[in-house]
């Protein structure tokens, strides 16, 4: 008599738990995807420019094409350009980036 209340139980427990398996499923992938923050490099500039440092600034690679350097420094500069309430200090220091990742630069640092 037991038994086949047991066996009743065990399938209605089952029964639920995919069904709540089944709803959460649904529910993670219907949910908006989550914005990736990018991290920013944190620290202070260097007094001679590095590639690295130079790279940073730009957000690509040490070793890129000179497109994708002048794409990216044209992006930075938008969002930094003095003319649109952006900085003097930065602007130049994105120039300068600009030029040291494009081979144009002695490292002699900027105007600031």
């Amino acid at each position: 008599m037991e038994t086949p209340m047991v066996a009743g139980a065990a399938v209605a427990a089952a029964a639920l738990a995919g069904r709540y398996g089944i709803l959460s499923w649904q529910a993670f992938k219907a949910r908006p995807p989550a914005a990736r923050m990018r991290r920013f490099y944190e620290g202070g500039f260097q007094t001679a420019m590095t590639r690295r440092e130079a790279a940073l600034i730009l957000g690509v690679r040490e070793r890129v094409v000179a497109e994708k350097v002048k794409e990216a420094h044209r992006r930075v500069m938008v969002a930094n350009h003095p003319d649109a309430g952006g900085s003097h200090y930065l602007a130049s220091k994105i120039n300068e980036a600009k030029d040291i990742l494009l081979g144009k630069s002695n490292n002699s640092g900027s105007a600031f």
